[in-house]
């Protein structure tokens, strides 16, 4: 008797917390690869078009002032994943194909987070946080907390159009038919479909991270028909086609989360890892980089606005009000904390994070941080390479030091020691171009803006990873 009211004691444990799973939100993240904060049609293109999306914004919110965490692809990831500066983590630049830096198997990430709070775990796209792709010595998708992965190191290749170097938790897919964001849409989907069935109560995090729209850029024929003629040339109607091809994804993606009765409580974000490629720098093999920043100043690699202020919508009908516009400003680094918070769980004691619960924004509520938000980028393509977001205010200060793609003990004492100069000051909320410098006719706010700059450069700085040479 007492062995059975035992059992049926923890039998009732057991529902109770599935219950209170159940009521935790699912999570999706759709990333984009170079998509400009001009690109879509709700934030201001006037050819693209973007139905599936500007409806996603329509049902959910839309913010104009939302950031990645750095101006190109490879940092943007790791600190969208680990909720800290990719600086800490020690990737500073994009990681070509076989070079030693890599997000560290140490590094604390959503994944691995929300997996011990019992969610189940997906990533599909472009990975991008290492050199090493699928090689025993460096840390794969799986190390990062993901149940099941399927991607490739950085671009989808030879393009977009059918790609041969996916890979399936550690196995190559081989070739595959099709377009890069529908594949890797089905790719999740058909994850879920089978989560689903096996635990419906068990919520889920998914990382959908397209490849599109970064070079080499190929798109459906139809799509790129009917933008012949309306854009300047076939290359232009190409890059059109290919954010369009985006949407439908978009739209598939949200079209099966509705038929499997799980978009009333997931919280679906979408957004891109930097600003728009517009040098049109990679040869002879693409010529299709069109993307635009409009109004922003800059593009991808740098660090006016344009090079990391991006598309961020959010989409959560159990939560957020529909028709939302909102100003105020969140990050890819609020997710880590933000998604704790609706796991019902906690990052661990001590963990220095960058980012702050992005909850309040959902109510147009300011977010509530400890620190502003910070870029460091050696590499940048504009002469002041360290920027800051503090309230309403940005600030651009220049480096005495060259520029570099990493920190290595080579070069980590001279990087150390760099300190600031030529401080800029804009008002985002009267000037979102960064028009016009008011370091000298505010030179009360830039003393403040400054001395705040400095503070939080010298801790990030100080928490830097470094590399063996």
């Amino acid at each position: 008797m007492k062995i059975l009211v035992r059992s049926l004691v923890f039998i009732l444990a057991c529902l109770q917390v599935h219950a209170k799973q159940g009521k935790r939100p699912n999570v999706v993240v759709v990333l984009c690869d170079d998509l400009g904060y001009g690109d879509l049609a709700c934030y201001g293109h006037p050819k693209i078009k973007t139905p599936h999306l500007d409806r996603m914004a329509k049902g959910g919110i839309r913010f104009t002032d939302f950031y990645s965490t750095a101006p190109v692809c490879s940092p943007s990831r790791v600190g969208l994943l680990t909720g800290r500066s990719p600086n800490r983590a020690g990737v500073y630049d994009w990681i070509p194909s076989g070079r030693g830096v890599h997000m560290r198997a140490s590094e604390v990430t959503i994944p691995k987070l929300l997996k011990k709070a019992g969610y189940a775990t997906c990533m599909s796209g472009k990975w991008h946080c290492n050199g090493k792709f699928n090689n025993p010595q460096q840390p794969q998708p799986d190390a990062a907390g993901f149940d099941h992965w399927f991607g490739t190191q950085n671009n989808a290749s030879p393009s977009h159009e059918n790609p041969k170097n996916f890979v399936r938790n550690g196995k190559a897919a081989g070739p595959l038919k099709g377009f890069s964001c529908q594949l890797v849409v089905d790719e999740a989907l058909g994850w879920l479909k089978k989560q689903q069935a096996k635990d419906s109560q068990q919520p889920f995090f998914m990382y959908v991270a397209f490849h599109e729209p970064h070079e080499p850029v190929a798109s459906p024929k139809e799509m790129v028909n009917q933008y012949d003629g309306v854009a300047k040339n076939h290359n232009q109607a190409q890059y059109f086609a290919n954010v369009t091809n985006i949407d439908a994804a978009v739209g598939k993606l949200m079209k099966a989360l509705k038929s499997m009765k799980l978009v009333e409580n997931t919280l679906i974000v979408f957004t891109s890892d930097n600003g728009p490629e517009t040098l049109l720098r990679y040869g002879p093999r693409s010529g299709r980089s069109f993307g635009v920043a409009d109004p922003l100043r800059g593009m991808k690699l740098w660090t006016t606005e344009a090079g990391f202020r991006v598309a961020g919508i959010m989409h959560w009908p159990a939560r957020i009000k529909a028709g939302q516009v909102s100003s105020r400003s969140v990050s890819a680094l609020d997710f880590l904390p933000t998604f704790c918070e609706l796991a019902g769980t906690k990052p661990p004691k001590g963990l220095v994070l960058d980012g702050a619960s992005f909850l309040p924004a959902l109510e147009d509520k300011r977010v509530v941080r400890e620190k502003p938000l910070l870029w460091i980028y050696y590499n940048a393509l504009n002469n002041r390479r360290v920027a800051m977001r503090d309230g309403q205010w940005k600030v651009l200060a220049k480096l005495n030091i060259g520029k570099y793609n990493t920190v290595h003990s080579g070069n980590a004492e001279q990087v150390k020691g760099a300190t600031l100069s030529d401080f800029q000051i804009f008002d985002l909320s009267k000037d979102i171009g960064e028009r016009k410098d008011l370091a000298k006719t505010n030179p009360t706010k830039v003393a403040e803006l400054k001395a705040r700059l400095e503070t939080h450069y010298r801790e990030l700085v100080d928490g830097s990873h470094v590399w063996g040479k």
